[in-house]
């Protein structure tokens, strides 16, 4: 066997941290670009070029750890319902409207699934420290988010579905 004969591994970086033992809750949303990246990933893999034979498997690997990455995130995906959740405290899917009292700023988050989970669009995943605090509250209510000696405490002005 030739040193070149040996298959390459290829390095793909995890998908999100879903820790041990959680549920993998998704929106609907979520769930399609679940999906719409697993069309991607197929597509990818069906216009590889075979001129070099060795490139191609190499690529194909790599496609095909990804898709095994992926399969698995939507295999144990459960998606919620929106219209199903408490509309009068924060679950899962919620769109919340917060006045942060340091310096009375609003901001809106969702709270999606880890995969879904986008900070530049205020989406933020279930299984985050400021999600965690958040889970639960009513309109009004104040949730504190410990942070080292600080405390950021936010007010709940507004929860949507």
């Amino acid at each position: 066997m030739k040193e070149d004969d040996q298959e390459e591994i290829p390095i793909i970086p995890p998908r999100a941290d879903l820790p041990e033992g959680i549920t993998n809750y998704v929106t609907q949303v979520g769930m399609n670009e679940l999906l719409a990246e697993k069309q991607m990933l197929v597509k990818e893999k069906s216009k590889l070029d075979s001129s070099n034979e060795n490139e191609k498997r190499i690529a194909l690997n790599h496609i095909n750890a990804k898709l095994q990455l992926l399969d698995n995130r939507i295999a144990t995906a459960q998606i919620v319902k929106l219209n199903e959740q408490a509309h009068d405290e924060i679950k899962f899917g919620a769109v919340i409207k917060l006045k942060i009292e340091a310096n009375n700023s609003i901001q809106t988050f969702q709270i999606v699934g880890v995969d879904e989970a986008d900070i530049s669009k205020g989406k933020i995943s279930f299984t985050s420290p400021l999600a965690n605090v958040l889970i639960n509250k009513k309109n009004g209510d104040k949730a504190i988010l410990k942070r080292g000696q600080d405390n950021l405490v936010f007010e709940i002005m507004d929860i949507a579905y």
